[in-house]
């Protein structure tokens, strides 16, 4: 049987006093209580092992340091890490904290946290490449919190996905590499269906790939298949560059990959760009000191901050922009190296 939670009047009862005042001690105000009552209650909440109800102190809550909370898959990668940065300051900036969950992509720990988040009585919850959407909307409906999707969402529901266009991202790397630099045996690297992924952002990388398919065509769309880990794309690739004659062009499907794919070029003796240009997705727009610097396709993370927090807290007003995306030309795909390289690569997804 489940122990009755102790109350303000059972510890103003075991102390001999009123609610109002065991309140006052609590909330330390709005009245003055004498050294000896407080000390008379304190000693009482101590005894009694007193704890707040959260959802109580939630709905009592002043309009200032109200709560959202924010789930995400992975913070040690920079898109999700320089996101919940963002979206962390802009909430600050309105008044509310931000309580983040790191879900691994693991649809039984994100219910863990939104469950958990309900219990501390959130204002709205931001779910950052979600895995489990249907029993997630389940808990936000059934306790009235606004939810927003961000990034990405593994399970259609009827709530609103802020994100960026990764089809069109996609094209835009592919593109980038036919038409700037001439290349067109290119292959996609990456894994797009739970059998290449468990715990994986799978539906990105499949709307990159569908984008990139639009570019070389899909009779000569090539994938090298791996699990998204960096592991992964090494082993992937370098079995590939084993058996296969080299591509001209390689897209990578996620930035947590990109790294070990230019190793495994490099450890099957091939040279990036000279015999394999590459571009990738979401770099570390903070750290550009790499060698080579990485060719990427970036999303405006200012705007999907604003665009989520602005639809948990003002859904009535709050609409859900077309986020576009942009190419910074580095080093692995030829610019400044490439004669073909005056072109000016920082190109808006649109313009294909």
């Amino acid at each position: 049987m489940t122990a009755k939670r102790v109350t303000l009047a059972d510890v103003a009862a075991h102390a001999g006093t009123s609610t109002a005042v065991v309140s006052y001690v609590l909330n330390d105000g709005p009245r003055p209580v004498s050294e000896a009552l407080r000390a008379k209650v304190l000693r009482a909440l101590d005894e009694l092992q007193y704890r707040p109800d959260r959802i109580a102190r939630a709905l009592r809550r002043p309009g200032r340091w109200r709560q959202i909370g924010l789930l995400v898959p992975d913070l040690t990668l920079p898109l999700f890490g320089t996101l919940v940065g963002r979206i962390e300051l802009k909430a600050r900036r309105r008044d509310h904290l931000t309580l983040i969950g790191n879900t691994g992509y693991d649809p039984d720990r994100e219910l863990e946290f939104v469950e958990a988040f309900a219990g501390s009585g959130i204002d709205g919850l931001i779910v950052v490449g979600g895995a489990n959407g249907p029993a997630t909307a389940k808990v936000c409906a059934r306790e009235r919190i606004p939810i927003v999707w961000a990034h990405n969402n593994r399970d259609h529901v009827d709530s609103p996905l802020v994100g960026a266009d990764h089809v069109a991202a996609g094209a835009l790397a592919a593109r980038h590499l036919l038409e700037a630099h001439g290349r067109r045996e290119i292959v996609f690297v990456g894994g797009f269906t739970a059998e290449d992924v468990v715990h994986g952002d799978r539906e990105t990388v499949a709307q990159r790939h569908a984008g990139y398919a639009t570019v070389v065509g899909t009779a000569d769309a090539r994938v090298v298949r791996t699990d998204l880990t960096p592991q992964g794309a090494y082993a992937s690739v370098t079995r590939y560059l084993a058996t296969e004659p080299a591509p001209r062009g390689m897209v990578v499907g996620t930035y947590g990959q990109a790294a070990a794919v230019l190793r495994a070029i490099a450890d099957s003796g091939l040279r990036t760009p000279e015999d394999i240009a590459v571009v990738g997705f979401d770099a570390d727009a903070r750290n550009s000191f790499g060698q080579p610097v990485l060719t990427t396709v970036q999303q405006p993370i200012d705007v999907i901050a604003r665009a989520a927090l602005d639809r948990i807290l003002s859904p009535a007003t709050a609409a859900t922009p077309v986020v576009d995306v942009r190419l910074e030309a580095g080093e692995t795909c030829g610019c400044g190296i490439d004669p073909m390289s005056s072109r000016n690569h920082r190109l808006a997804a649109e313009t294909f």
